[in-house]
C-alpha cells in the first residue's frame, strides 16, 4: 500500500510563530521530561497529543530486536481497532508508520486518500486523518496520531504533534537492571516453557509467602479471581498475543476481604537466535498508582462490577462507584426509560435539593420520576443514541438539565438489544474538559450499563412476578382475634427466581378457638410452591369441619400421601382457645413452638411429633398441651430463619429464643421485623408471632340435648328463657330469641336424624344461638313461597330476625347458628 506525502507538510522550529497552544504543549512536554522516570512517561507524553493537537488515538512504535517489524510500545485514546491499527508493521513495507520512519519526514493523510486504499475496508468508518512522524532514539521509531475532524490536523496541530514527536524517545527493554537482576517489580516469562522469573515485590503482590513461589506461571494464575483468567491468559500465551506492549488490571484472592486490584504492564519482545520470545514487564497494586487510572482499568472495573450486580439499583451503584470518583463529577443520575417517562433509580447525591427544580417537583416516594418529554435535548439524545456531551456555556439546555451540570453535562442513552433501557446523566459543577479519552470511556460505560440494566430490569421483574405469586398464596391479612393478638412476616429468598414452601395460616374457629399453622414444603420451586398451596387449603378446611388437631393434620397427611408427589411438608398446628388460655399443638416433623412467658423467660416446647406430611400414611400425630398465661407470646418460625451452615439448628433456635426473650411483646410488629433482621436470604422465611392477652369478658355458655319426644320444641323454649333469665336478659329481648329456637330446633327434628344439641352463648350483648344436628346437609332458603305452602318459612323467619346466620360443618354433621344484638343484656352498650 503507497500513500503521498502531501508538499511542504513538515513543520520545523521557526517555521512559524508559535500559537498559544503550542506553547502550552511545550510547557507541558517540559514538565513531564523534568518530573522522575516513570514507565508510563511515553503514554503522558502521547496525551498531550490528544489535549493539544485534537487527535482521538496516538501511538508509538519502536524498532524491533530483529530490525525487521516496528512495534507498538505505548499507546493512548480511543481504542486503536476502531481505526485499524496494528500491533506491529513491517520497517521496510510501504505503511505510514514505515515511510515516517525510512524516510524522517512527516507523513499527513486526509479521509479521501484513506478511503481509496486496501487499508479502509477493515475499518468500521475511514472519515478520519492521520499523521506519522519520526521519532528519534534507539533504532528510530514513529508516532502515529489520528483525528475525526473533518479538517484534520491544522497548522497548528502539527506544530503541537512536532514538538511531541521531538519529546518522545524510542526506549530500550528497561526491564531488567544493569546486572541483569530484575527491579523489584518486574518479571520475565519465557513463552515457550511458561518459567517466570520474578522481582521481589511480586509474590507479596500475589500473596504468596517465602518460598512458596515454584517459578511456574500457574501458580501465579491459580491466585486470580476466575473472572478475570481469560484477560490475563491472553497476555501470558503467545498465541494470544502480538507483539507490543500491553496493560491491564486484574484481581488476586486474598485469604480475607476483597480480591486486590493488580495491574500488569508488559510487552512481548520476539524470539532471536538461541532466544526464545520473552514477555517482560511490571506488576504493581493499582492502589497505590496514581489516581487517574487509565481508561481500559475503569471500563474493566465496571464490567467486573457489573457483572456481579443483580438488580437494577445495583446497577446504578456499580455506575456511580466506577464513574463519579475517576470523573470528578458532582453528580450523577441514572435512570430506566419506561414508555415516555425516566424513572430515576439512582441519584448520587441523593438529597432533594441537589436536583433541579423539575426533578424535586416530580419526587415520587424516594426516587424521582421525571416526564421526558419536559427535556426535548435529552429526548432527542436518547432517539439518536448517541452520547452527547455540552462543555460549560455551549449549548441551549433546558434548565432540567442545564442545572445538573452548569460546569459541563454529560448524557449517555443506555443502549441495550437495539433499544434504549435508560439513560445516565453526569454532571459537573465546576468548568470540565471532555478529552477524547473520556468521551471513549463513557461511550464504553454506557453500552456495559445498557447490557448490564436490561438484565437487572428482567432479573428484578421475574422477581417481582415470583414475589406475587408467593403473596398470593399466603394470607392477604390476618384476622382480628378476640383476646390475642397476630402477627406475621414471610421474606421470600433472594438467591435465585425459585418459590419457596413456607406458609403460614391464622385460622378463625367456633367458640373463641382459632388455629395457629406454620408449614415448610420441601423444595424450592413451582411445585413446591403449588403444593404449598394445597396443604394450607386442606388444613383450613379439615380445621373449619370441626376436627381435633390430631385428626386435622392426620387428614392432611393422608391428602398429601395419595397425591402421588415425591415433595413432602412439615408443619405445626396449634388449636388454642381463647376463653381458657389453653392450646392442643400438633407437630408434623416441624419445628416446635417457643413461649415467651410474661415474666420475660422462654421455653421451646417439648412437644413430641410425628413424621412429616407425606411420608408415612398411616402415622400417628399426638397432641401435646400448652398452658397460656395472659401475656404469654407464641412463635411459629420455619428453619430458614433458625439454620445456618455454621451451626446446628438447635443453636439457631436457642438463638431465636434468647432473642425473643430480649424482645418487648408490647409491638409486636417491631418484634417480628427485630428477629427477621439478621435472617439468611438463601432460603425463605416464615415467621407468625401470637400475644395471648386474654379475654376481657368471657362469654356466658350453655348447652341443652334435645330429646326426639312430642314436646321436645316446648322443652327447649322453656330452657332458653330459664337460662336467659339466669344470665340478666330483659324480657322484651327473650322473646324473639325463642322464635329462633323454635325454627332451628323444629328444622333438626324434621330433616334430620341422630342427636340434637342447642348451645346458648352470651358475649358483649350478643346472643348466639346453635344448633348441631347429625345431616351434613345444609339447610336451603326458598326462592318464594306460595300462600298455600305449608312449611319453608322457618329460614326465612331465622334470617330476618338475626343480625347474621349461617351454617358450618362439625364431625360429619353440621352446626346451625343465629347471632342477635339483645339491649341491655350483660356486655351490651348502654
Amino acid at each position: 500500500m503507497s500513500y503521498k506525502r502531501c508538499n511542504g507538510e513538515v513543520v520545523g522550529q521557526g517555521a512559524a510563530e508559535p500559537g498559544a497552544r503550542t506553547l502550552r504543549a511545550e510547557g507541558a512536554l517540559k514538565a513531564i521530561a523534568s518530573g522522575p522516570e516513570q514507565d508510563d512517561r511515553p503514554r503522558r507524553i502521547l496525551e498531550q497529543a490528544l489535549v493539544f493537537a485534537g487527535a482521538s488515538c496516538a501511538a508509538l512504535y519502536t524498532v524491533g530486536d530483529d530490525r525487521d517489524l516496528l512495534c507498538l510500545v505505548a499507546s493512548a485514546g480511543v481504542p486503536r481497532a476502531l481505526y485499524g491499527v496494528r500491533d506491529s508493521y513491517p520497517a521496510s513495507g510501504g505503511s505510514p508508520v514505515a515511510d515516517a520512519h525510512r524516510g524522517g519526514e512527516a507523513v499527513w493523510i486526509g479521509p479521501e486518500e484513506f478511503a481509496g486504499s486496501a487499508e479502509s475496508r477493515h475499518v468500521p468508518s475511514s472519515g478520519f486523518s492521520l499523521a506519522t512522524l519520526p521519532v528519534s532514539g534507539d533504532g528510530g521509531g514513529s508516532l502515529l496520531a489520528l483525528t475525526e475532524r473533518p479538517d484534520g490536523f491544522d497548522a497548528e496541530d502539527r506544530a503541537c504533534l512536532a514538538l511531541v514527536a521531538e519529546a518522545l524517545v524510542c526506549p530500550a527493554p528497561a526491564e531488567e537492571a544493569e546486572d541483569g537482576e530484575l527491579r523489584p517489580d518486574s518479571f520475565s516469562l519465557a513463552m515457550d516453557t511458561g518459567r517466570v522469573e520474578i522481582g521481589d515485590d511480586i509474590p507479596r503482590l500475589f500473596g504468596l509467602g517465602p518460598g512458596e513461589f515454584d517459578g511456574r506461571v500457574e501458580t501465579l494464575l491459580g491466585r486470580t479471581v476466575p473472572e478475570d483468567l481469560p484477560s490475563l491468559m491472553s497476555v501470558t500465551e503467545s498465541d494470544h498475543m502480538t507483539i507490543g506492549e500491553r496493560e491491564l488490571e486484574f484481581r488476586v484472592l486474598r485469604p480475607a476481604g476483597p480480591p486486590k486490584w493488580l495491574r500488569l504492564s508488559g510487552r512481548l519482545l520476539p524470539a532471536g537466535e538461541g532466544r526464545p520470545a520473552r514477555l517482560l514487564g511490571t506488576v504493581a497494586d493499582a492502589s497505590t498508582l496514581r489516581p487517574d487510572v487509565t481508561d481500559v482499568a475503569r471500563v474493566q472495573r465496571l464490567a467486573a462490577a457489573l457483572a456481579t450486580a443483580g438488580t437494577v439499583r445495583d446497577v446504578g451503584r456499580a455506575v456511580v462507584a466506577a464513574l463519579r470518583r475517576p470523573l470528578r463529577a458532582d453528580r450523577i443520575a441514572l435512570a430506566e426509560l419506561e414508555n415516555d417517562r425516566l424513572v430515576v433509580t439512582v441519584l448520587d447525591p441523593p438529597e432533594p435539593e441537589s436536583w433541579p427544580e423539575l426533578w424535586r417537583q416530580e419526587w415520587r416516594t424516594e426516587w424521582p420520576d421525571a416526564p421526558v418529554r419536559a427535556m426535548p435535548t435529552l429526548a432527542a439524545a436518547l432517539r439518536e443514541g448517541r452520547a452527547r456531551i455540552w462543555p460549560a456555556g455551549t449549548g441551549d439546555l433546558e434548565s432540567a438539565l442545564a442545572d445538573v451540570g452548569p460546569g459541563g453535562l454529560a448524557v449517555l442513552p443506555l443502549p441495550a438489544a437495539g433499544r434504549m433501557a435508560g439513560a445516565c446523566l453526569i454532571g459537573w459543577d465546576t468548568p470540565h474538559d471532555f478529552g477524547p479519552d473520556e468521551r471513549a470511556l463513557l461511550t464504553a460505560s454506557a453500552g456495559l450499563a445498557g447490557q448490564a440494566l436490561t438484565r437487572a430490569r428482567a432479573f428484578d421483574a421475574e422477581h417481582e412476578l415470583v414475589g406475587m405469586l408467593q403473596r398470593q398464596l399466603l394470607p392477604r391479612r390476618l384476622p382480628k382475634l378476640p383476646g390475642a393478638v397476630a402477627v406475621a412476616r414471610y421474606l421470600p429468598s433472594t438467591a435465585g427466581l425459585e418459590l419457596g414452601g413456607d406458609w403460614y395460616d391464622v385460622i378463625p374457629l367456633p367458640d373463641h378457638h382459632v388455629a395457629l399453622v406454620i408449614g415448610d414444603v420441601q423444595g424450592h420451586s413451582a411445585g413446591a410452591a403449588t403444593l404449598m398451596g394445597q396443604m394450607r387449603t386442606a388444613l383450613r378446611a379439615y380445621a373449619v369441619e370441626g376436627h381435633p388437631p390430631d385428626v386435622v393434620v392426620s387428614r392432611a397427611n393422608r391428602l398429601l400421601t395419595g397425591m402421588e408427589t415425591d415433595l413432602f411438608a412439615t408443619c405445626v398446628y396449634v388449636d388454642l382457645d381463647m376463653e381458657e388460655g389453653s392450646a392442643w399443638c400438633v407437630r408434623a416433623g416441624h419445628l416446635p413452638p417457643v413461649l415467651r412467658h410474661p415474666d420475660g423467660s422462654t421455653d421451646i416446647a417439648e412437644v413430641p411429633g410425628g413424621p412429616p406430611l407425606g411420608v408415612v400414611t398411616q402415622a400417628a400425630f399426638p397432641m401435646s398441651p400448652l398452658r397460656l398465661r395472659p401475656g404469654t407470646l407464641i412463635a411459629l418460625t420455619t428453619d430458614g430463619l433458625v439454620e445456618s451452615p455454621d451451626a446446628d439448628i438447635d443453636e439457631g433456635i436457642e438463638r431465636f429464643a434468647h432473642a425473643l426473650a430480649a424482645s418487648d411483646p408490647a409491638h409486636l410488629g417491631l418484634v417480628a421485623d427485630a428477629l427477621l433482621g439478621n435472617a439468611r436470604r438463601s432460603d425463605d422465611v416464615a415467621l407468625l408471632l401470637v400475644r395471648y392477652d386474654g379475654m376481657a369478658l368471657r362469654p356466658l355458655r350453655e348447652s341443652w340435648s334435645v330429646w326426639r319426644l312430642p314436646e321436645a320444641v316446648r322443652h327447649a323454649r322453656r330452657f332458653t328463657r330459664r337460662t336467659l333469665r339466669s344470665w340478666g336478659v330483659p324480657d322484651e329481648g327473650i322473646d324473639g330469641v325463642l322464635l329462633i329456637v323454635s325454627e332451628l330446633v323444629t328444622n333438626a327434628l324434621v330433616h334430620t336424624d341422630g342427636r340434637v344439641r342447642l348451645d346458648l352463648a352470651l358475649i358483649g350483648g350478643r346472643m348466639r344461638v346453635a344448633v348441631a344436628d347429625a345431616s351434613p346437609r345444609t339447610p336451603v332458603k326458598p326462592t318464594s313461597i306460595g300462600w298455600e305452602a305449608t312449611g319453608g318459612r322457618g329460614i326465612l323467619l331465622v334470617e330476618a330476625m338475626s343480625s347474621a346466620w349461617g351454617t358450618l360443618p362439625v364431625g360429619g354433621g353440621k352446626l346451625v347458628w343465629s347471632e342477635v344484638p339483645l339491649d341491655g343484656a350483660p356486655g351490651s352498650a348502654r
